[in-house]
């Protein structure tokens, strides 16, 4: 079903991309939208206000426009679906294509993605959140229509309960952010409102979801004061835990991998996450909230895992610095960080075969330039003399960053804007050394 989807998405979205512009593409999308009448447009207000009209739970989608990839789940899809389109009937359901004004003390999720949901009442209580990403282009892991039509579900069943349940829900909101909406940020004030200027350039007035990940970690950089690590490891996926979740169910256990702190808690195949930190599971993006406000210096949290039936109590232990065992490359967001850490480097870690090549032993740092920029502060290892191909076996004296995520780490620990740090590399077997600027 899945590969279905994707395949019907790729087909669909590459022919509009070659016959629209993306200023069409977003005055379509909204043309279209408002003349069905299912969806309340860009309007959250609005959709509070006919949930407490009517006592529905509402359905909010976050979705940028224009996406030309196929790695969501298309709203055209989901209303013509035979099972999700009757839930949907059940919701006040809302469509929200920009983050301009948007409540930042109420929606929370992990702006690298372009697709996330939030179930809510009309109360803002929020009941759950929907829409997992892992990687830059690849979804299927993650969500899946069945697996939305289940939250969809649970979530009625939770909003029928809603008296019972209130208590469990006050975890799924979080405090109060830098700033109110995206655009008080000082990175985007004065180049963005609180509204889309369907009267000018609407595309160029859209602030996007990566631009708040990005204005939050500059609130930090240009103030010269530490990035969170909460901040820089959003949102952990599941697997940085070990444990690999089914797209397809409620947060249901797929796999375990060993030596983790999943498989130390005690979780197995086929276990299903009833609740976690005291909070019900709607799914996958549930269990990372949990995970995004554990303490990056480790921590205990409760889990309920339904197995074979019966209700089992179980307990995650978290180490200090465990947030760094995520993989931020995929991120949207990392393209900031290698301007500021990296002056524009892509890094991987080299091969074994280019290790041997080399003659550098497993344990030694190696990270391959894979891309290069070329020009303005992305452009800034170019012109120290870095090129593609090299081979990065130091950075600032240090030669035990292993991945291009250690590199940034450590740049944003200890070096602030204007700095500069050592860098050697190999190229031919030859040593070079150059010295890096380090970016605003």
């Amino acid at each position: 079903m899945r590969i279905l989807i994707c395949a019907m998405l790729l087909s669909s979205l590459v022919s509009t991309a070659a016959a629209q512009t993306r200023e069409e593409i977003v005055r379509g999308d909204r043309e279209r939208v408002e003349a069905a009448g299912f969806w309340i447009y860009n309007n959250l207000p609005k959709a509070f206000a006919e949930a407490k009209r009517t006592g529905k739970p509402i359905v909010v989608v976050l979705r940028c426009l224009p996406c030309h990839e196929c790695v969501k789940l298309d709203d055209e899809l989901v209303d013509t679906h035979p099972e999700i389109r009757p839930l949907l009937e059940q919701f006040v359901c809302a469509r929200q294509v920009s983050t301009n004004g948007l409540d930042l003390s109420l929606f929370q999720y992990d702006t690298d993605q372009s697709f996330a949901v939030f179930f809510l009442n009309a109360d803002k209580t929020i009941y759950g959140r929907f829409g997992t990403r892992s990687h830059r282009t690849e979804w299927l892991g993650d969500v899946s229509l069945e697996g939305l039509s289940k939250a969809l579900r649970k979530t009625l069943d939770l909003h029928r309960d809603y008296d019972a349940v209130k208590g469990s829900l006050t975890g799924k909101r979080g405090g109060p952010m830098e700033v109110a909406s995206p655009e008080l940020y000082p990175s985007l004030k004065g180049k963005f409102t609180d509204k889309l200027n369907y009267e000018g350039d609407v595309v160029k007035s859209c602030i996007h979801c990566h631009q708040i990940g990005d204005a939050q970690r500059e609130f930090y950089w240009r103030a010269q004061k530490p990035i969170p690590d909460k901040v820089l490891w959003p949102y952990p996926h599941p697997k940085s835990i070990g444990l690999i979740l089914d797209p397809d169910e409620l947060a249901t256990v797929k796999e375990v991998r060993r030596g983790t702190p999943a498989a130390a808690a005690g979780l197995t195949r086929g276990d299903v996450i009833r609740s976690f930190d005291g909070q019900p599971m709607l799914s996958i993006a549930d269990v990372q909230w949990v995970l995004h406000n554990v303490d990056p210096a480790g921590g205990r949290v409760r889990m309920s895992v339904e197995r074979n039936g019966r209700r089992r109590d179980l307990t995650l232990a978290l180490a200090d610095g465990w947030r760094r065992e995520g993989d931020l490359s995929w991120r949207v967001t990392s393209w900031g960080l290698r301007r500021i850490a990296a002056g524009g480097m892509l890094l991987e870690p080299l091969s074994d075969d280019g290790r041997r090549e080399l003659s550098l032993s497993p344990d030694a740092m190696a990270l391959g330039v894979r891309h290069l920029g070329t020009g303005g502060p992305h452009g800034a290892a170019h012109r120290a003399g870095v090129r593609k191909g090299d081979v990065l076996i130091a950075f600032g004296g240090r030669k035990d960053l292993k991945k291009e995520q250690d590199v940034h780490a450590y740049v944003l620990a200890s070096t602030k804007p204007g700095d500069s740090l050592p860098i050697t590399v190999l190229r031919e077997r030859r040593t070079l050394t150059f010295e890096l600027p380090i970016q605003e």
